[in-house]
């Protein structure tokens, strides 16, 4: 090869596993700006007897696997083996990521279809019962209003799960709404969403000033009002009382709710996270145990992370964090 174009074209028409290369040629060099095979996925090992640290630093920024000097030629056998390897596990680390994001892709899908065909032969079917259950309870026996109770309690509950498991495949699906937010607002909007359950249940809700943070609000939102919504469910004997508060830590806020209700069990605090995973029967408490999953979703989707610290009778706090962006005001740049 004589020229760069030679041999970036050579390296465009055939596909090849490792490539050695000279650094001084004579009429340029084998890692020469634009020419590096290793930017289009190539391992390369560029060797010279009067290579310098700090050229060799160069080398391996611009895309070199290795490089071995004219005098070690010993180390070129492991040295290309070992290139190699890494080439077949950047090539198996990238299919099986294109893999796992088709398989989402389908599951949300399907998740989604089958959500929406399910919709209207399940609403009949409720529907048709609850009118079953007005028209004859009391007129025949009392297996048949047991019966009946069944018919529609298992309806409602299905129409229940068909919803939450639709609202949890479109998490992600619709993309998000990036803005500045202030969090105070996006915390009202839930309590207000919630202010029948906080009447009832006679809980207090306290927070200190939250930020403004670059996010989702409605996202945001359901995220606030399912952990404050699950603080009232599980509310212990004690006045139920909720703590919200916020605070920066390095490069995240760290958001957190804190509460005196029954806790959880130190062996399920990551299990809660899991779709359809309860800890409680059905009839102690309602719920498909679908609503933390959306939480970890949405949080994950914003770059953050979420987690309880809980002791069962203890209460729970769950704590999740969103980035500290840089917001531009008037030419300054502030952290927020």
């Amino acid at each position: 090869m004589t020229s760069p174009k030679e041999f970036t074209d050579l390296v465009r028409k055939h596909s090849y596993d490792v490539v050695l290369a000279d650094y001084k040629l004579p009429n340029w060099n084998g890692i020469g700006r634009g020419h590096t095979p290793g930017r289009a996925g190539y391992p390369r090992h560029p060797g010279s007897g009067a290579l310098g640290e700090l050229t060799a630093v160069e080398c391996i920024k611009q895309g070199a696997a290795d490089y071995v000097l004219k005098d070690h030629l010993a180390r070129l056998p492991e040295s290309a083996r070992r290139a190699m390897r890494e080439k077949r596990l950047r090539e198996e680390n990238k299919q099986a990521g294109e893999e796992l994001a088709r398989s989402n892709r389908d599951l949300e899908q399907f998740a989604c279809v089958a959500s929406h065909d399910l919709q209207e032969p399940l609403r009949m079917v409720a529907a048709y019962t609850q009118l079953l259950a007005e028209r004859y309870q009391g007129k025949l026996d009392a297996d048949a209003d047991k019966y009946i109770r069944y018919a529609v309690d298992g309806a409602l509950r299905m129409q229940k799960l068909i919803q939450d498991l639709l609202a949890f495949s479109r998490v992600g699906r619709q993309g998000m709404t990036l803005e500045n937010t202030d969090c105070n607002a996006v915390l009202e909007a839930a309590l207000k969403n919630l202010e029948v359950a906080i009447q009832e249940s006679g809980v207090v809700v306290k927070h200190d000033q939250l930020p403004v943070a670059m996010a989702d609000s409605s996202l945001l939102a359901h995220v606030f009002q399912n952990l404050i919504g699950n603080a009232i469910k599980f509310r212990g004997s004690e006045a139920p009382l909720i703590r919200v508060n916020a605070a920066v830590r390095g490069k995240e806020w760290v958001f957190s709710k804190a509460d005196n209700g029954i806790g959880i069990a130190a062996e399920d605090a990551e299990s809660v996270f899991v779709i359809f995973r309860r800890l409680h029967a059905r009839a102690e408490y309602p719920g498909n145990g679908i609503g933390l999953s959306i939480c970890k979703k949405i949080i994950e989707q914003h770059g953050g992370r979420i987690w309880v610290e809980s002791k069962s009778g203890h209460g729970s706090t769950f704590n999740f964090t969103l980035p500290v962006k840089v917001i531009t005001k008037g030419g300054e740049r502030t952290e927020r």
